[in-house]
């Protein structure tokens, strides 16, 4: 804690005057710095600045109790904007601010159940250990994105486009994938159990360890290249209708036709 000094009583201006011998031409300056010595001299005998003082300390005090008893009321009001970013940005292109308002909201461990984005740009959003069941991101832009251990049940993902997205075990049950833009994604230990895959993209997707005896179905989705994947789902994606076609011409055209 600041103390204030206690000052000595200064020296009338002859003796003053006299200890400094300093040339004629400073004198004015020593002058001026004699007076407001016993201008601190003096001011320095009141109790009020003390008061003053003691004060002070207690105004920061009181601040930073209020500061810390309002730090819900602060998060409910930061809470509030985030969604208010979020619903009005519904049903629109672009991000709109969403990646920043959802990693916030996140952040703070909101549910996110239910969450309409289709359409979005939200490339590279981090969304880790998320709650989004329910939600709606299809024909979005979720490039780069990540997901890990994340709650995608029930979503609707159609030709949403997840390149490069990081979907390490995430609960995707239920979960519509139909034409999802899956190249070269990370989907190890996830769990697509009665999850529709029917013509997603799943090129050099990284496939190991994930739930796939339940997968609902896979009609003209592209295994080709795909890494890590047990051979026995291979075999149970072919009983699909999957197929394995490293041609973008080639698998769009059979798309068109909808026969493997």
């Amino acid at each position: 804690m600041y103390e204030r000094t206690r000052r000595s009583r200064p020296k009338p201006w002859a003796e003053y005057q006299h200890d400094v011998r300093s040339p004629a031409w400073v004198t004015p300056f020593h002058g001026l710095e004699w007076c407001f010595s016993w201008m601190a001299w003096a001011l320095g005998r009141w109790a009020f600045l003390d008061v003053l003082e003691h004060l002070g300390t207690l105004s920061v005090l009181v601040a930073v109790i209020f500061y810390f008893a309002d730090s819900s009321n602060r998060k409910k009001q930061k809470h509030y904007q985030a969604w208010q970013v979020v619903n009005t940005a519904q049903g629109k292109g672009g991000s709109g601010g969403r990646v920043e308002a959802l990693e916030e909201l996140n952040a703070d461990h909101v549910s996110l159940i239910g969450i309409e984005a289709s359409g979005a740009f939200l490339q590279g959003i981090s969304l880790r250990k998320a709650n989004l069941s329910r939600c709606d991101f299809h024909s979005s832009d979720l490039r780069n994105s990540d997901f890990t251990d994340s709650v995608l049940t029930d979503c609707i993902l159609k030709d949403s486009n997840f390149r490069g997205a990081n979907l390490s075990d995430a609960s995707m049950e239920s979960t519509d994938l139909r034409g999802a833009d899956l190249t070269g994604a990370n989907l190890r230990g996830a769990d697509l159990s009665n999850a529709d895959l029917d013509g997603a993209d799943l090129r050099s997707a990284s496939l190991k360890n994930i739930a796939w005896k339940k997968i609902g179905s896979m009609r003209l989705a592209n295994i080709a290249g795909a890494r890590d994947a047990a051979p026995e789902f291979i075999k149970f994606a072919a009983g699909q209708g999957a197929v394995s076609i490293d041609s973008d011409e080639e698998w769009e055209a059979l798309l068109k036709t909808g026969q493997p």
